[in-house]
Order: structure tokens, then C-alpha cells, then sequence
């Protein structure tokens, strides 16, 4: 298929869609079509879905047996930040808009009536995640510190990757 003219291809890629690494500790998911438990996900989290975006089911795949799929447009748009080539405000703005982008993702996908109501007006919330925070931080320090002693003593060996 073509779009504007014969130089705007269109290609459609269908990927399988299994059930969720969760169903053995959840139980099956509510959809009968793993495709479109999959759609129905993106349609959540993405604020503008691919027009093309949808599920369907094969009877028998090339094994005989039944199949799920969902479909989506298929663009190569993808780019990816060089992260190990930031300097640090880069990396700090970086990181500032993954977690934009990733509450935002979340945040389409609950009731915010809901949410709200349940946290009520005061900061009972904030201040249980800032300790959070800050229990976590703690923590991971700690862990590192572990990682670097267990490098200096020679019980595991590190490599930087270069």
C-alpha cells in the first residue's frame, strides 16, 4: 500500500501477541484475544494511537494451532538519546522528561476522579512517597557501596563495557 504517492510506502507489521507473564500469578486475562488485551494497553497509555492499530485471531497459524496478532503501523521513527555521551544537565533534563513522559503514559490509564478522591486534599500521599523516596535512595547507596567492596575484594569482577 502507498500513501501520498508511489515514494510513501505503508507497511503493517503484525506481531504475536502471547498471553502475560502475569497469568500464572493472576489468573487469565479478561480478554479472550491477547491481541487486543495488548491494543487495548497502548490505547491507554498512548495519548495518540496508531490509526492502524488493532488485534485479530488465526483458527490455526502455520503449527495448527490458534494465534493471536495485533497489528500497528510499522515506522522506523524510533531515535534514541545517546546517554553516554550527556553531560550531566543533559542527562538530568533527560531524565526529567522520561519521568514526564512515563507519569503522563500512567496517568491516562486510571480514573482520576477516582485517584483523586481516595488521596483526599491533604499531603498524607506526597509525603508517604517523599519518605518512600528517600528510604529507596538510602538503600540503593547502600547496595552500591556492597557492589564496590565486593569489586575490591575480588569477589566479583566488573567490567565497564568498553
Amino acid at each position: 500500500m502507498t500513501g501520498r504517492d508511489d515514494n510513501d510506502p505503508l507497511f503493517l507489521q503484525v506481531k504475536e501477541a502471547e498471553s502475560s507473564v502475569f497469568e500464572p500469578f493472576l489468573g487469565p486475562s479478561g480478554f479472550s484475544n491477547h491481541g487486543q488485551r495488548v491494543v487495548t494497553g497502548q490505547r491507554l497509555m498512548q495519548a495518540t494511537s496508531d490509526i492502524f492499530l488493532g488485534w485479530l485471531h488465526v483458527d490455526a497459524g502455520d503449527d495448527g494451532r490458534p494465534r493471536d496478532f495485533y497489528v500497528r503501523q510499522l515506522k522506523d521513527w524510533k531515535g534514541s538519546a545517546e546517554i553516554d555521551q550527556m553531560v550531566p544537565e543533559a542527562m538530568s533534563a533527560y531524565g526529567r522528561m522520561c519521568g514526564w513522559t512515563l507519569g503522563r503514559a500512567h496517568a491516562r490509564s486510571g480514573d482520576r476522579v477516582a485517584i483523586a478522591s481516595y488521596l483526599g486534599r491533604s499531603n498524607v500521599f506526597d509525603r508517604a512517597v517523599l519518605e518512600f523516596s528517600k528510604a529507596y535512595a538510602k538503600q540503593n547507596e547502600a547496595d552500591y557501596g556492597e557492589l564496590v567492596a565486593a569489586v575490591k575484594s575480588g569477589r566479583i569482577v566488573a567490567e565497564t563495557g568498553l
